[in-house]
């Protein structure tokens, strides 16, 4: 066996072994089209030429709406316009891009009969291999003391310990941004250390934001290691600041080309090239966003509720157990996280990546939507494979208490990913977005 073939065996065969168990788990979701397969027909809008749907929407959740008179949303709760209103009135997918543009060529062989629940388990076990290859480096670079055991245990939590598990089985609109970008997240990680690749790190992060626009904030980790590798080597304070201003420059370029391309998008459908089309969604809080916005502190004390103290119901009778739809608490779903928060040692890798995750922590805080309808707090996935790599750097032992916390976070999020949109009993079913606690 090659050198090339021992680096890449054991990444290759933890996606795999991955993509078996999100692809199990989804069981006969992968038999059908998902119910909310939006990423299949924008991309089947594109081939036939149109960046609207070209008519009605096929369901009811989370498509955009856009009124080419007053350019502005469409009459509320209308999902069939017939006659002039249906040239008027045009339909969108709001979410961006990326996700579409993978599934083209599968999309062109199969149009609306794409599995797409098949291809997002499948393509869902590149994160956890792309975040082994970031921990390996770190252990091989000497920044991390980990064993390689404890680098495949961290791989472990983030794929099965963590709601990167339930989003991986869903196969649907939102959940498949996050199987996307979750991958473009590790490849910007695996290329950002040292600022040793920023031409791709650029290229990784740009397809991140197409994917999930909050991710862009991920990028002071790469401008603080560009910093910290130039100040490392020998050089006058010229050269060095000569270096940095190249690497930022070269990191720049492709992540500028796919907000340009973002942009054109935008502005091709709605004539603003910063729209993404949310602030048009046909949804039944859309007089908050038209009050408040899509961000504002408004929604920080709901959000910051549901981040740290959603828990399950207990209750009487069967099944004992109900969970809110917003969700359980990121530190009740991935207990390991704490081990992130006391580093024995704070150093300049350590910082970088605490730089990058609260702004965008910060951002998802700020948003009109809690996550809704999810197991766990699936928007930390925009910040997550960073914070599992801080929890590797923590210098802390991987003990009993360590040892306990990740058997409980696999049985946790084992139980939602089987759960999740199949099995209702377990979940409660307020419609209003107003109940988070279990009522007296």
């Amino acid at each position: 066996m090659s050198v090339w073939e021992r680096r890449w065996a054991l990444p290759l065969a933890i996606f795999a072994l991955c993509a078996g168990v999100y692809c199990a788990t989804s069981a006969h979701r992968l038999l059908r089209p998902s119910p909310n397969n939006h990423y299949v027909h924008l991309a089947h809008a594109w081939l036939e030429g149109r960046l609207d749907l070209g008519g009605d929407p096929p369901g009811t959740n989370d498509w955009a709406c856009f009124d080419t008179v007053s350019r502005g949303p469409c009459p509320a709760g209308q999902y069939r316009f017939s006659g002039p209103d249906a040239e008027r009135y045009r339909w969108y997918v709001s979410f961006p891009p990326l996700p579409a543009i993978l599934l083209l060529p599968v999309v062109a062989i199969f149009g609306f009969a794409t599995l797409d629940a098949l291809f997002w388990a499948l393509f869902a076990g590149a994160a956890p291999a792309l975040l082994f290859i970031v921990l390996r480096f770190l252990r091989e670079s000497g920044r991390s003391g980990r064993s390689p055991r404890d680098d495949l245990l961290v791989t472990t939590l983030f794929a099965i310990g963590s709601v990167y598990y339930f989003v991986a089985a869903q196969g649907t609109v939102w959940f498949a941004a996050h199987v996307v970008a979750a991958a473009c997240v590790c490849l910007y990680l695996s290329c950002s250390f040292g600022a040793r690749r920023p031409a791709l790190a650029g290229l990784a992060l740009g397809l991140a934001f197409l994917s999930r626009p909050a991710t862009l904030l991920l990028a002071p980790f790469f401008l603080l290691e560009a910093v910290t590798a130039a100040k490392q080597e020998p050089r006058a304070p010229s050269d060095s600041a000569f270096r940095i201003l190249r690497t930022l420059g070269t990191f720049a370029v492709p992540l500028a080309a796919a907000a340009v391309f973002a942009m054109w998008h935008n502005a091709a459908r709605f004539g603003d090239p910063f729209e993404f089309g949310h602030r048009f969604l046909q949804i039944r809080w859309r007089s908050r966003i038209e009050t408040w916005g899509l961000f504002s502190t408004h929604y920080l004390p709901r959000n910051l509720t549901v981040f740290f103290l959603s828990m399950p119901w207990l209750i009487q009778s069967s099944p004992f157990v109900r969970i809110s739809r917003h969700g359980l608490a990121l530190w009740f779903t991935s207990p390991n996280l704490l081990w992130s928060l006391w580093p024995k040692k704070a150093d300049t890798t350590v910082v970088a990546l605490w730089a990058a995750v609260l702004p965008t922590a910060l951002c998802t805080l700020l948003y009109q939507n809690t996550g809704w309808v999810q197991f766990g707090y699936r928007f930390s996935l925009d910040y997550l494979p960073l914070l599992f790599v801080l929890v590797a750097l923590s210098g802390r032992r991987f003990g009993v208490a360590f040892l306990s916390c990740a058997a409980f976070a696999i049985l946790v999020n084992t139980f939602g990913a089987v759960t999740f949109d199949r099995y209702p009993q377990f979940y409660d079913d307020d419609p209003t977005q107003q109940v988070i606690f279990q009522p007296d």
